[in-house]
């Protein structure tokens, strides 16, 4: 019979054990590096971390986010290989997604088949996945699915942050339900274009500005509205996202090893816009995919 303790102590969860640590290498008397900007959390009872900094008074607690961030922001080969496996993974799944999606299909059952499907490539877990559905284009890529008939005519995004070994991809792919529209099937190509401009803006030493600039220049020639969706991409690794943000203005240089999302979306219409995410690494010749391609022009569905 396993003997073991009980799961939650009240009185000392784990926080003089944490001290005695701490205190073991020295840190009771140095300074100890916290993740406290923004995307980190405590993942701890609030009244737990002011019981242990009373049991360590002599420690400085400081800000570590800038640390972390620049140590994270550079991947080695293995994480590397980690993200491109599961971005291959996901990008198989996504192919098989008109044969998933059919007109009259409940939006939550198209999530859940490509879920399944997600999984049955072999990918760990697929903590992430949203997005939507509406006529000529959708809402926002935010959304849970519910339970509404997909009609005709419709596109459908799938975004999805899926795992290999802790580490994350993080794509979307659009499909048009029964038919395409003129409206969709030319926003597309423009996403498209926009992507490939951000991919020959990707070397090191360019910042994440010209980065959004490139693929903006190509949505506003096309008379597109594209300010409403602040950044175009992000840093990607442990967490869905990471630092950077690709935006106006922000000006981290690009650096080998750093793995991007590209991310340009437009806006349609009221309450319409389209998105197309892909997954990408920095290296010294310039930007290479970790995701397979999406298709040249809008697939259909059904």
């Amino acid at each position: 019979m396993c003997e073991r303790g009980p799961r939650t102590r009240p009185q000392d969860d784990g926080v003089s054990l944490l001290a005695d640590a701490l205190g073991g290498v020295g840190a009771g008397a140095g300074r100890i590096g916290m993740l406290m900007g923004p995307g980190t959390a405590l993942r701890m009872p609030l009244h737990d971390y002011l019981r242990l900094r009373d049991a360590l008074p002599q420690a400085d607690v400081v800000d570590a986010t800038g640390l972390i961030r620049s140590l994270r922001m550079i991947k080695s080969e293995r994480e590397i290989a980690k993200m491109e496996h599961i971005c291959a993974l996901a990008s198989v799944a996504f192919e098989a997604v008109p044969e998933l999606a059919v007109a009259g299909q409940p939006l939550s059952q198209a999530f859940h088949a490509f879920e399944v499907t997600l999984l049955r490539t072999s990918a760990d877990d697929v903590p992430y996945l949203a997005g939507g559905a509406g006529p000529g284009g959708y809402p926002d890529v935010i959304s849970p699915p519910d339970g509404r008939a997909l009609p005709d005519g419709d596109v459908l995004v799938l975004d999805t942050g899926a795992v290999h070994d802790g580490y994350f991809c993080d794509l979307d792919r659009n499909v048009a339900i029964g038919r395409v529209q003129d409206e969709p099937r030319f926003a597309y190509d423009t996403l498209r274009r926009a992507t490939d401009a951000g991919l020959r803006a990707a070397n090191p030493g360019a910042t994440c500005d010209d980065l959004f600039r490139a693929m903006r220049a190509v949505i506003a020639a096309d008379g597109y509205e594209v300010d409403a969706f602040g950044r175009t991409g992000h840093g990607l690794g442990m967490q869905l996202t990471e630092w950077p943000s690709i935006r106006r203005g922000d000006a981290t240089m690009l650096s080998p090893g750093m793995v991007l999302t590209l991310e340009p979306g437009l806006t349609l219409g009221p309450g319409r816009c389209m998105v197309h995410e892909e997954d990408i690494v920095i290296r010294d010749d310039g930007a290479h995919l970790l995701s397979r391609r999406a298709p040249p022009s809008l697939p259909v569905a059904g």
